[in-house]
């Protein structure tokens, strides 16, 4: 106990520090406004273009509407917890190192393996969204792909005839995957400009998919409203509400990125409730109201497809419009999978550097300053899963592999008030121990809605990463054994 609180103290001394420069603070030049411009570009993404409509058809109908209340209310209570952390330790590390420095270092190793769920399959999860939208698109171009590689195995591709067929590899995913991956191996960067058009592209094409059409909405696809349950937990009724809100949790994923505009806010006290709230606020309300007219639109039980806004603009007939959004879309879902990528090499490299991954993932090339080595082997692993694994198994994963990590954020803030009270807090989440608690039972309660066998996969999964830990890990720490980091 005492060696795991002795790494919690060194760790946010060391964090706070380097993250100050020494005696050069982040200039505070962030207002409420731009934070919550900032919130909205990170969270509409991929949820709404991929999940919504397999989270209606299978499991909640037209109540998926409340499932998007019930995701909207647990990621508030989980992003004040995120914006204290983020204050305190103002680092771009993610949860990870906000675990590092309260809970410990095997705590730490769990999140960071945890993470390549959200961060990885993630991005393998959008990718496969993405391959649905460039596939319907070519479709209107008049260029038909074999459907058999557009489709992972055990997926069922519905053909003109009306007949379908299992998918043998979604080639359109590793396609998208691979170029990516090469582009930020090569140091491709995402300027802020780049950043803000993609951000206004993404909200013309949602606004524009409400504003036209809700005019072509069917009110009977709309009953029954929540659809009786089959007699399964999640397939329908009140349980298919909270199983529909798990899958759909992943909509909301982008938002733990707001938080790490705390230390730049102008007062962080204000602007950061501000920007988090508000950005949730915004998009779930941007999202039960797509959630709406696409459930007007087509019955529910034909959006199990990866691409549902497409399904929905098709519906609609007007061609023009059809390619507009789709272009759209398939810009926003290329953004996110870039971040993703981009994300999951960055954790890896900082866990690397800790010691606890070996040292390739932290090796950067001479020329191009990229860990190219990381970089590359995260895009085979991602475009792996992408070509071979269904939509639906990949979306459960990172929803559960997403609200482990909320979690552990949300106990580190209750620890921290306790290990370290006197630490400067620049955003201080109202309500502590309350608050914290409401956000980890959230979390729980929507990880309760997805089914047993991906618990079992996640349990696997973390069994798996404390072996390597065990093994490697713990024997290479760069806290634990400093001398072998030496130079």
């Amino acid at each position: 106990m005492a060696d795991t609180s002795y790494m919690a103290r060194k760790s946010v001394a060391d964090i706070v520090k380097s993250a100050d420069g020494g005696e050069r603070p982040l200039a505070k030049t962030l207002g409420a406004l731009s934070i919550t411009a900032m919130g909205i570009g990170a969270i509409i993404g991929a949820g709404i273009f991929v999940l919504t409509g397999t989270a209606a058809a299978q499991f909640a109908g037209p109540a998926i509407i409340l499932s998007f209340i019930l995701g909207g209310i647990a990621c508030a209570f989980v992003g004040l917890c995120y914006s204290e952390l983020a204050a305190m330790l103002p680092v771009c590390g993610s949860s990870y190192t906000y675990t590092y420095a309260t809970l410990g270092e095997v705590f730490a190793w769990i999140i960071g393996w945890d993470l390549i769920l959200e961060y990885a399959m993630g991005a393998a999860t959008v990718a496969v969204g993405w391959s649905g939208y460039i596939v319907s698109l070519l479709h209107n171009l008049g260029i038909t792909l074999p459907p058999r590689l557009a489709a992972a195995p055990g997926t069922m591709v519905k053909l003109a005839d009306g007949t379908s067929v299992g998918g043998l590899v979604n080639l359109p995913a590793v396609f998208i995957i691979a170029i990516l991956t090469l582009l930020l191996v090569m140091g491709t960067k995402e300027s802020a400009r780049l950043n803000n058009v993609m951000v206004a592209i993404k909200l013309f094409v949602v606004v524009a998919f409400l504003a036209l059409g809700v005019f072509f909405v069917h009110p009977a696809n709309w009953h029954p409203f929540i659809p009786a349950n089959t007699g399964e937990f999640g397939n329908f009724g009140m349980s298919g509400i909270l199983r529909g809100s798990a899958v759909v949790f992943f909509a909301f994923i982008g938002f733990d990125a707001v938080s790490t505009c705390a230390q730049e806010a102008k007062k962080p006290q204000r602007d950061m409730p501000i920007g988090i709230l508000g950005s949730l606020v915004i998009c779930t309300i941007l999202y039960i109201a797509v959630a709406g007219v696409l459930t007007g639109l087509v019955p529910y039980g034909e959006l199990n497809v990866p691409d549902p806004i497409a399904k929905g603009v098709d519906v609609i007939g007007l061609t023009w419009f059809s390619i507009l959004i789709k272009i759209g879309a398939l810009t926003g879902l290329t953004t996110v999978i870039l971040v993703l990528l981009y994300g999951q090499s960055r954790i890896f490299f900082t866990m690397s550097q800790d010691g606890l991954l070996p040292g390739l993932f932290a090796r950067v090339h001479p020329r191009l300053k990229t860990p190219h080595l990381s970089q590359t082997m995260i895009g085979a692993v991602v475009a792996i899963v992408a070509a071979f694994t269904p939509i639906n198994v990949l979306g459960e994963m990172v929803s559960i592999g997403t609200l482990f990590a909320f979690v552990l954020v949300c106990g580190a803030v209750i620890y921290l008030r306790r290990s370290d009270s006197g630490a400067n807090r620049p955003f201080r989440v109202p309500g502590v121990p309350v608050v914290p608690i409401l956000g980890i039972l959230f979390c729980v309660l929507l990880m309760t809605g997805l089914p047993l066998v991906t618990w079992m996969r996640l349990v696997v999964w973390l069994v798996i990463g404390l072996v390597i830990y065990f093994f490697f890990g713990r024997n290479n720490s760069r806290l634990r054994h400093p001398e072998r980091h030496v130079g």
